[in-house]
């Protein structure tokens, strides 16, 4: 079970974008062997979260699925050692469905992604694992049907809106290149919010562990404009929060003036005090100190309107 500063990076990516569509589980345990699945998904029926954001992410996730993503090109150990992996859980699945004496059809049976930044064709041709243009998954391996099993070259897949957030886990240009477009996306879109939140931690992971190589640190060099965008929010949100927390002080010391001076206030009139920007309610509490009637305080709310 690896643990570097990319694999985590992978896991919590699948963690925050597939956590609305079912149930993601990391680093999932192969009953009866000392082995992990980076990650375990299994879509839910009842979700009301439209997959087809995630573009083609969301398609290879329609299934059960086992993702195992590499930083580095597999060796063809390590793809067989996924295939057991497989296996194990497609045996924990019949063991459990014969305890139930319930059917288990192939449909129900778990797909396996291996994610990898390059492929030699010599390698995809070893384990029979073909392109299919023509199904709607560009650059993706099929091995042969029952194996359930694809490989996903990530710096072949088309520099679409729809394989960003698989091109995002790739190496390089690739890789620059998709952090790049989730820069350009608005600002107010929610997934940016996720994947650069995601991307500022892995690039201070890796820097604070050393293991930033010449491709990731051209990644590295563009994530400094992400670092210093989201200082700057955070900045700009303890400001409002400290503006915020001095407004309701002020606010709740002009009310209980108020309250002494003139007695219990009608409800649109609290409203209204509520809504007070601080320089108003700064106003009011220096101004509030002339009032004599609950008419005084009614004209001095009026003359703010204007």
């Amino acid at each position: 079970m690896t643990r570097t500063p990319f694999d985590q990076f992978c896991k919590r990516l699948f963690e925050e974008f597939l956590s609305s569509l079912g149930e993601v589980q990391l680093n999932l345990e192969v009953p009866g062997e000392p082995r992990f699945v980076d990650v375990w998904f299994m879509p839910n029926a009842q979700s009301d979260f439209d997959g087809s954001s995630l573009g083609l992410l969301g398609q290879l996730v329609t299934t059960p699925c086992l993702i195992e993503p590499f930083r580095n090109p597999p060796t063809s150990a390590q793809i067989r050692n996924c295939l057991l992996k497989l296996l194990l859980v497609e045996a924990d699945f019949g063991r459990r469905a014969r305890r139930a004496d319930e059917p288990l059809p192939d449909a129900a049976l778990p797909h396996l992604w291996i994610l990898t930044p390059t492929a030699a064709k010599l390698q995809l041709d070893g384990f029979g694992a073909t392109a299919n243009e023509d199904g709607g998954f560009p650059s993706i391996y099929f091995m042969p049907l029952h194996f359930r099993t694809a490989i996903v070259v990530l710096n072949q897949l088309p520099p679409t809106p729809e394989t960003l957030w698989l091109r995002l886990l790739g190496r390089g240009t690739t890789q620059r290149q998709a952090v790049e477009e989730v820069l350009a996306l608005p600002r107010n879109d929610p997934q940016r919010a996720i994947a650069l939140r995601l991307l500022v931690g892995w690039k201070i992971t890796i820097e604070a562990s050393g293991e930033v190589d010449a491709e990731d640190r051209e990644v590295v060099m563009t994530l400094a404009e992400v670092y210093e965008e989201l200082l700057e929010r955070e900045r700009e949100a303890e400001r409002r929060g400290i503006e915020r927390g001095m407004q309701q002080g002020k606010q709740s010391l002009v009310l209980r003036q108020l309250h002494r001076q003139l007695g219990e206030l009608p409800l649109p009139i609290e409203t209204q005090i509520g809504n007070l920007s601080l320089t108003q309610l700064e106003s009011l509490a220096e101004d509030l100190l002339d009032f004599s009637s609950l008419s005084d305080l009614e004209a001095w709310l009026a003359a703010q309107e204007q």
